[in-house]
């Protein structure tokens, strides 16, 4: 799926594409997408989770189907022969969701997207990560990510990769993260604080972690505040992305080491961080590598 964007670096933009679940829509990153293709009944599972529609095997892979109708607890397509999956591939892990029709791709600013406040995701139960008016309606982007580790766990982060560690020496060098999911950000920190690392300053976005490097700098504390930057990409406001390209583009800040955590961690985003600056790239369920890069890094 050809879509221009993953060739720039650093814009803050993404594409969106729009589907509809009954009569609402939705989106996610174009960036997780494989393909798009039409529905045909799967080939259901036996005992596994309600939302999990079969299997099917468009080519030489099988492919899971998550049914986002099941999942959103809404109401089933009237006519499914009319549907489409949105073949995904994140977190290393190939994906289909079975959604009613595909509207469009739409190119947009991060900082059009704005964070769902704390009356729709304050107990972290939400799966919308954001909400962007296009032409007039709402469109819900959803967190992908935790659809799929709500149906199958294992797929989260690897905490239990830290336990094989075992006991480890105290680092208080400062590490400022970027990481807009509270659930997320809380399960890194408590992560990282297992492996020994206890200075921890957390931001929701990009945009906070580059007005918090700001803030270090103008007091003369910068490199007593910050030893290690390691963000997320996708972040309303401005993504992981924008941020490396900041902090890699200023003398002032080029020196600090930056760490890309995502889900989207593929070749070609890998690419694209390394043209950035990104002095190391990980994909999000391995937290026990995560350690060992910062390692590398802060105990050199």
């Amino acid at each position: 799926m050809e879509t221009g964007i993953l060739l720039e670096s650093g814009t803050n933009e993404l594409e969106i594409l729009e589907f509809r679940i009954g009569n609402n829509y939705y989106g996610i990153n174009v960036a997780k997408i494989k393909e798009i293709i039409q529905y045909k009944e799967p080939t259901p599972i036996p005992n596994s989770h309600p939302c999990i529609e079969g299997i099917f095997m468009p080519r030489d892979e099988i492919i899971t189907v998550v049914n986002l109708a099941e999942n959103l607890n809404m109401q089933p397509s009237a006519d499914p022969s009319k549907d489409m999956y949105i073949i995904t591939n994140f977190n290393k892990l190939n994906i289909g969701f079975h959604v009613h029709s595909v509207v469009g791709i739409t190119r947009v600013s991060w900082a059009d997207i704005t964070k769902p406040d704390s009356t729709l995701n304050g107990n972290g139960a939400s799966v919308a990560t954001g909400i962007i008016k296009l032409e007039g309606r709402l469109v819900v982007v959803l967190d992908f990510e935790k659809i799929v580790q709500d149906i199958s766990p294992e797929t989260g982060l690897k905490v239990s990769d830290i336990d094989h560690l075992g006991e480890r020496e105290r680092n208080t060098a400062p590490i400022l993260i970027a990481e807009d999911s509270a659930l997320l950000g809380k399960l890194i920190c408590d992560s990282l604080e297992k492996a020994g690392y206890t200075n921890l300053t957390v931001t929701m976005n990009g945009q906070e972690a580059w007005d918090k490097l700001n803030e270090y700098a103008q007091a003369g504390e910068l490199d007593q505040q910050v030893k290690l930057v390691i963000t997320d990409i996708e972040m309303p406001q401005m993504d992981g992305h924008r941020l490396t390209k900041l902090i890699k583009d200023s003398t002032e800040f080029s020196h600090i080491p930056v760490m890309i955590f995502s889900s989207l961690v593929n070749d070609e985003m890998r690419r694209k961080g390394e043209a950035l600056g990104a002095d190391a790239q990980l994909s999000k369920p391995e937290i026990g590598n995560l350690v060992a890069e910062i390692d590398k890094i802060l105990w050199k």
